[in-house]
């Protein structure tokens, strides 16, 4: 079984509610999504020329597992265009270390997200209109989706939205009661990840807390940038 994978290498989680934690990351080629924002724009070619083996990824995670490692994040690109492999590799690496995984995805393909196994963390991206130059109501709905699937499955999920100074308050708290309704009492936070670089802030640091205020009307929000870049590391 093969896939196009763009890189593997350790680092520190930068996002969402695992933030700081040492993870291998395996980044796959290929997205079904343009977003604007996208800040691995070379990750987004499915034909990417770098094709391995399950047996290749788990060899190379094996090489990089250090003390501090907390899991292996799946992301990419998106992942979830090849959950097999996905499953497969988790299987590899679960016969000897047990180490937990985590999905990062814009979770618009639900059906592919069903067949995954054995996902400990999800990250879900939620996508906004703003996030596109041609915008599918279908996403958000997959998303939702997706969400519902993740918490049959026992996953530990957690929702991030990316905001641009231009995001529309009225826009965003729609999509966030309408994401607080489908997960009721489940415990789902909300992570608002002003985009990068910060200074695209400057001057509407403020507009940051509203969102925030707004959001968390509706859900458990917390606002955390993306504190790799700051690290200076990938």
């Amino acid at each position: 079984m093969k896939a196009p994978i763009s890189e593997i290498f350790s680092s520190i989680q930068g996002e969402g509610i695992l933030i700081g934690r040492r993870q291998i990351f395996v980044r796959f080629s290929g997205c079904n999504l343009d977003c604007i924002y996208c800040d691995t724009l070379d990750s987004e070619d499915k034909d990417h020329e770098n094709v391995l083996t399950t047996a290749n990824v788990v060899n190379k995670i094996n090489e990089l597992i250090t003390p501090d490692l907390h899991s292996i994040s799946f992301t990419g690109g998106e992942p979830t265009l090849y959950p097999e492999f996905i499953n497969k590799v988790i299987h590899e690496i679960n016969i000897k270390t047990k180490i937990k995984a985590l999905l990062e995805t814009n979770g618009s393909l639900y059906k592919q997200i069903n067949l995954l196994n054995n996902i400990d963390y999800a990250s879900m991206d939620i996508k906004l209109p703003e996030h596109f130059n041609r915008w599918n109501s279908d996403i958000f709905e997959n998303e939702l989706k997706s969400i519902e699937i993740l918490m049959e499955k026992k996953v530990k999920v957690y929702c991030k939205i990316v905001v641009l100074p231009s995001t529309k308050i009225n826009k965003l708290e729609e999509v966030v009661m309408k994401l607080s309704k489908k997960i009721s009492n489940n415990n789902v936070p909300l992570i608002i990840q002003p985009s990068s670089p910060i200074n695209y802030w400057k001057g509407k640091e403020k507009k940051i807390l509203k969102l925030s205020e707004i959001c968390g009307k509706h859900m458990d929000v917390l606002t955390i940038p993306q504190v790799h870049k700051y690290l200076g590391v990938d």
